[in-house]
């Protein structure tokens, strides 16, 4: 036989006509395919990780690989392989690809295009909005894909110009050496339809099943997926979802947010188990709002986070030259106050701030559960917010002088129903933006002077959230009039030098907090309307590294301040209640109804009635700084009205019954089928709403201020879809 009539052979027996021309002609050696398959799945990688750079560049050959590099270079200089973790991901899923459309060199275009869209996408959502793509988006493009047109940045044209430019010549190569391979890309070729049918199937689901298991699994404390992925360098930082994917690959950082376990379902849990709860605790509200006389929507409630805010003199063999907050040390003194359990050491700050906000406990979430933010807000149809009492988005705003995108906030503060969220960029940004010193952030005066000037009579009453920023680590020396010093307590281990000029700094930074806060509530009590302000550190500053070595400093170094202050127009000025000296974020907005001896919900009712059991309550923490990774390790911390910890297995009856309720409750509204919407469970009552069921009481101290939230006041959805259930996500109804 001829060399011709071989070849014709080849192509018959391979179900083909014979070629004719230049097509088909190339014989490609397997190792080729080998090497494009591992140089496409780099570029892949590659194309993914430009996207989430954060230098604001285009598609450019100078900024194409800034994050990729980064995360080689790890492999060296941290011993990191989360690298080879990404580009397995990706080599699975461009494996299924391959064998789907059985032609190597259109599955390597179309995957290599599907990555320059994504990685388009990145680049604009993080130009825009500094932060990364999350499975969140996906419920946005269900819901308003026709906006999306909204969201491109500046210069978007010309990018998305190179990008169809680059896909227009992936497609040209690649058609052009499928058409030239003598195979043309075919990874299967067996004679018979169904065996080369079952080959093709398998080599389909395999890798589509690993990366299907990875992805879902990868986000839960514990599994194999975890360990993996803990093992080969990853390093959760959901703080800063741009942040976590350059420095963990986006695939990693995508595939940890899909699946989160978030509670273990209580055994217990179902409709009328829910319906029994809510019943049982609307009865204990009636019983505590007979005591009452107070609306809390005929006060204004301000929220004060403020970062990182302790009083240094507290921390365990350090002493200062001079007490640096001798002004909150005073309005401690003369209202309700005490320490607060942080859950954070040098970190965590959204997680206290999703406890006061919704009065759920970061103690009752499964380990894998580290962000509330990220994991569970964005999919939650339906969540109370403290703000939520007062009614319409009209009522509620929240100052953050910094990145609205951080922790997802702006869209966060959004489903909870705030109409503003007021931050350095964004539609929304903040009036004031001094800073003090040579520090880079915003001061806490400016963060007061900006919620201030929204404050006005014309506002009415309203919830009011404030995040401060100034206190931020690190701590350089930023204050060159820095009167304090600080030296080891007699008798305690000594302190380098360097920690000794951050804890100055920090001092510094907290008598200037100082100052401004007492500034913020002078103004406020010349206000003629009631108002009450919750203040709070979120977290120590993670900065007391010797005194952080001894564990025995551990509960010392996870107590932060708080107070609930409220000026003279509101009848509760001066008023101190019971059981204040310990508390956690998550019982704020009831011990601040207690405070303005104001009605409550059957919600509020639970929460006061275990505050009586527990004081403060925390997942395990340790003295080092805390990135999102929960420390699966050790119990639950509780502690007494002492302060002192106390042994869940000696709780008597009723606290053991408090505890499991508040399992069922916070597993129904962020896990299960939020039952509790439709029962009532966080309807707050309202004058006008007691005026219907002969209830009211006159208004007593309160300036005779009108509620202007209205009977029925709704609050907001979670999209725009949801208009018409306003009513029932304020309500519960």
């Amino acid at each position: 036989m001829s060399e011709n009539e071989g070849k014709k052979a080849e192509a018959a027996s391979d179900g083909r006509p014979p070629r004719k021309g230049i097509i088909g002609r190339l014989k490609i050696w397997s190792w080729v395919y080998a090497l494009v398959f591992i140089l496409a799945d780099f570029l892949m990688v590659a194309l993914i990780q430009w996207g989430v750079d954060d230098s604001g560049q285009g598609l450019t050959l100078q900024n194409f690989f800034p994050t990729l590099g980064g995360m080689i270079t790890s492999l060296w200089t941290e011993q990191s392989k989360i690298l080879i973790l990404n580009l397995v991901g990706i080599a699975l899923i461009y494996a299924a690809v391959v064998f789907i459309f059985n032609r190597f060199w259109i599955a390597t275009a179309v995957m290599l295009i599907v990555a320059l869209v994504v990685g388009v996408i990145e680049h604009f959502k993080v130009v825009s909005r500094h932060e990364a793509v999350l499975p969140a988006d996906l419920n946005f493009l269900q819901a308003d894909a026709g906006n999306i047109a909204t969201f491109l940045p500046a210069g978007a044209g010309k990018t998305i110009g190179k990008a169809v430019a680059f896909a227009a010549l992936l497609i040209v190569v690649f058609v052009l050496i499928g058409l030239v391979d003598r195979r043309h890309g075919r990874m299967v070729r067996i004679g018979n339809k169904a065996a080369g049918a079952s080959v093709r199937l398998v080599c389909i689901l395999v890798p589509t099943l690993v990366v299907a298991l990875f992805m879902s699994a990868v986000g839960t404390y514990g599994t194999w997926a975890n360990r993996l992925s803990l093992q080969l360098g990853d390093f959760p930082s959901m703080w800063d979802s741009v942040l976590d994917a350059k420095v963990n690959g986006a695939f990693v950082s995508f595939s940890r947010q899909l699946n989160p376990k978030v509670m273990e379902k209580p055994k217990d849990y179902n409709e009328a188990t829910m319906k029994a709860l809510a019943k049982r605790y609307s009865d204990q509200a009636d019983q505590i709002n007979q005591g009452r006389n107070a609306y809390m929507d005929e006060s204004t409630l301000v929220y004060v986070l403020s970062e990182s805010f302790s009083d240094p003199t507290r921390v365990p063999g350090l002493q200062l030259n001079e007490d640096p907050i001798p002004e909150i040390r005073g309005i401690k003194d003369g209202t309700t106050s005490g320490l607060m359990l942080s859950s954070g050491y040098g970190g965590g700050t959204a997680n206290l701030e999703f406890q006061a906000m919704t009065g759920l406990s970061m103690a009752n979430f499964d380990p894998s559960l580290t962000s509330p933010y990220q994991q569970i807000v964005p999919d939650l149809p339906w969540i109370f917010t403290a703000n939520q009492i007062w009614g319409g988005p009209e009522h509620s705003q929240a100052f953050h002088p910094y990145m609205s995108s951080m922790y997802s906030r702006a869209s966060n503060y959004k489903k909870f129903g705030f109409s503003h969220f007021y931050a350095l960029h964004g539609p929304d940004q903040i009036a004031h933006q001094d800073k003090s010193g040579s520090s880079p952030y915003v001061n806490d005066k400016s963060s007061y002077d900006s919620a201030l000037e929204k404050m006005g009579p014309e506002e009415g009453n309203q919830f009011v959230g404030v995040i401060t920023m100034q206190n931020h680590m690190p701590y350089n020396d930023w204050y060159e009039d820095n009167q304090f010093t600080a030296a080891p307590a007699q008798g305690a281990p000594g302190i380098p030098d360097d920690e000794l000029m951050t804890i100055r700094t920090y001092a510094k930074g907290a008598n200037l907090t100082d100052q401004a806060t007492r500034g913020f509530l002078d103004s406020i009590d010349k206000m003629d309307k009631p108002v009450t302000v919750i203040f709070y550190g979120d977290h120590l500053p993670g900065i007391y590294n010797t005194a952080g070595a001894d564990s025995a400093n551990s509960l010392a170094l996870h107590l932060t301040d708080y107070f609930i202050w409220s000026n003279s127009a509101s009848s509760s000025a001066g008023r101190k209640i019971e059981n204040a000296e310990y508390s956690s974020p998550n019982f704020f907005v009831a011990q601040a109804a207690e405070h303005m001896n104001a009605k409550i919900s059957p919600y509020l009712a639970f929460l006061t009635d275990l505050h009586q059991k527990v004081s403060a309550m925390e997942p395990p923490v340790v003295n080092n700084i805390q990135t999102w990774t929960r420390i699966p390790e050790g119990q639950t911390i509780y502690l007494d009205s002492k302060g002192e910890p106390m042994d869940a297995r000696s709780f008597d009856a009723r606290t053991k019954a408090l505890l499991h309720d508040y399992k069922l409750i916070q597993y129904d509204i962020t896990a299960g089928k939020q039952y509790l919407r439709t029962t009532g469970f966080v309807r707050t009552p309202t004058r006008a709403s007691d005026a219907k069921k002969g209830k009211a009481q006159p208004s007593k101290g309160q300036g005779d201020v009108k509620s202007t939230a209205g009977p029925s006041a709704p609050a907001p959805s979670a999209t725009a879809s949801q208009g018409s259930e306003r009513q029932e996500t304020t309500s519960g109804q």
